[in-house]
This record gives structure tokens, C-alpha cells and sequence, in this order.
């Protein structure tokens, strides 16, 4: 489970995101009070998990060695959507490629699970191919595009959208 004191690390891969990428619609970087009041708000059954390594493992300079995080949170508010989540998923750079990803993920199906879901939908960016494969390998299955909804960096991005029914 992700605790405030992460906040900082899962800040830092975020905000590269939001700054540097059209993965997240994001546009203005976190402050570290937000951080943690995203952490505040993922208890429960939408919790917010980290993946730690050893600290030879993540950056330069951070206390801990936050190699990534993900989420589960609510799809939608009204009350029949309560069986349904969307997860996110993000993974430091330098720690792509090795499995993180893949851990934090089938870590977020598992609770998902646990706490009795039905469906666990995934929402990326039409050009975040390397996501898409992992949910896909994951048993996820493409359900839709949404043609040009968002729009960063001068650019229309699509949202592909993914579920899995557990």
C-alpha cells in the first residue's frame, strides 16, 4: 500500500508524465500536499499500491526506492457503477522493461478481486502501446476507442479503452 511518505517518489514519475508526455491528461504538475491527498483518498477498496526495490534499484537521492505505482479507482459515481473500477499504472523510466509494471498490475487485479469487483476498466492513451500490451497480457480485452477526446502538447489524442471481467 502506497503512505504518505511515498508521496514525494510517486510525485516525481507522475509529474515527469504530466510535464514531458501525453500519457495522463494531466496538464499542471502535482504539489507534494495533492500527492499526498491522492494517497489520503486511496484506502480500501481503491487502494493506491507502490513497488519498492532495493535502493540500488531506484534513483539517485530519494529516500526509498518507489519503482512505480497504480491505483484502483471508482469508474463512475452513480451507484451502479460500484462493482466497476479503472486502474492506473505508472512505472519510473529507468525501471521499464523489468517487470514492474506487470507486478503492480496483476497486484491491482488481485485486490480487485478481493474486495469483489466485477469489472476493472483501463483507459490509456491511443500511443501508450506498451500499456496496452500490458493489460492486454494481462486478459485484458479492447472494448472501444474514443476518437480525439483529449488534447496535449498540440495534439488529439485518442483514449483506448480495455476491461477485464474478474
Amino acid at each position: 500500500m502506497a503512505e504518505r511518505s511515498d508521496a514525494e517518489a510517486i510525485r516525481r514519475i507522475y509529474n515527469l508524465e504530466v510535464t514531458t508526455s501525453e500519457v495522463t491528461f494531466d496538464l499542471v504538475a502535482w504539489t507534494l500536499e495533492e500527492q499526498q491527498e491522492w494517497i489520503d483518498a486511496h484506502s480500501g477498496a481503491h487502494p493506491a499500491v507502490v513497488a519498492v526495490g532495493e535502493p540500488s534499484d531506484g534513483p539517485p537521492g530519494l529516500a526509498g526506492s518507489v519503482l512505480g505505482f497504480g491505483s484502483l479507482s471508482p469508474y463512475r459515481p452513480r451507484p451502479a457503477y460500484a462493482t466497476t473500477v479503472e486502474n492506473s499504472v505508472y512505472v519510473d523510466r529507468d525501471q521499464r522493461g523489468r517487470g514492474v509494471g506487470r507486478l503492480l498490475l496483476e497486484d491491482l487485479v488481485r485486490r480487485a478481486t478481493e474486495h469483489g469487483f466485477h469489472a476493472i476498466i483501463a483507459r490509456i492513451v491511443g500511443e501508450n502501446e506498451a500499456s496496452i500490451a500490458l493489460h492486454r497480457s494481462c486478459g485484458f480485452e479492447l472494448v472501444g476507442v474514443e476518437r480525439e477526446v483529449g488534447r496535449k502538447h498540440r495534439k488529439w489524442l485518442d483514449v483506448v479503452e480495455l476491461q477485464l471481467l474478474l
